[in-house]
């Protein structure tokens, strides 16, 4: 097989968002094997390094990618955003941004729809989300944060603590792809591209985060 041909693939791939299609077959197939969503939904994002060089024609970084800072580091690149099933660990939603862009912005992109608990750490903080998912039956897992200069009652302390627990299963999805497939920078220049690529390898996550289950 070329490269003529493999790049030709690839293009018909993004063209058509067939790896977004793929996911879906993936889960669908996770589905009839037993291994379905369930009533919680843990949401997060990762960061994904794009290139600073440019050695490219233009001499200029991809201008689809942005800088953003988490703690007292700077990061220049994308943002892949995922929901998470809270018992399986798979990811059933993707959504990809520029690094810029807050995590809360796409959250409404991440949830199935039939939760009746969701979970996330302090950057989804929002009480009008909060108050559109209470109700009898639903649990409001975001992490409690403290108003500016004040401190966390000792309740919600433990609360968080407990949210904490439940959210770590988030991190399996970011730690395959980051470890055992080795993808911690874009491999494309553009949204799209990358885009592209995301969902093929969560798709593939999703399939060695349940490997032993499939085997069984």
């Amino acid at each position: 097989m070329t490269k003529t041909t493999i790049l030709n693939f690839r293009h018909l791939l993004e063209k058509h968002q067939l790896t977004e299609k793929l996911i879906v077959e993936v889960n669908t197939h996770l589905a009839d094997q037993g291994i379905t969503l369930r009533s919680g939904t843990l949401v997060d994002a990762t960061i994904i390094g794009a290139p600073c060089s440019t050695k490219n024609e233009a001499k200029a970084r991809d201008p689809e990618m942005s800088s953003t800072k988490k703690g007292n580091d700077w990061y220049f690149g994308m943002k892949a955003h995922v929901g998470v099933d809270a018992d399986s660990g798979i990811v059933h939603s993707l959504q990809t941004t520029t690094a810029k862009v807050h995590d809360s912005q796409v959250w409404d992109d991440l949830l199935h729809g039939k939760e009746t608990s969701v979970w996330a750490d302090k950057g989804y903080v929002s009480t009008a989300r909060e108050a559109a998912f209470s109700g009898a039956g639903k649990f409001w897992g975001v992490m409690r944060k403290a108003a500016i200069g004040g401190k966390l009652h000792p309740i919600e302390e433990d609360i968080n603590r407990i949210i904490a627990k439940v959210r770590a299963l988030v991190e399996h999805p970011f730690r395959v792809i980051k470890r055992q497939f080795g993808y911690i920078n874009t491999r494309y220049r553009g949204l799209a591209k990358n885009r592209a690529q995301f969902f093929t390898l969560f798709a593939l996550g999703n399939l060695f985060l349940v490997r032993r289950k499939l085997m069984a």
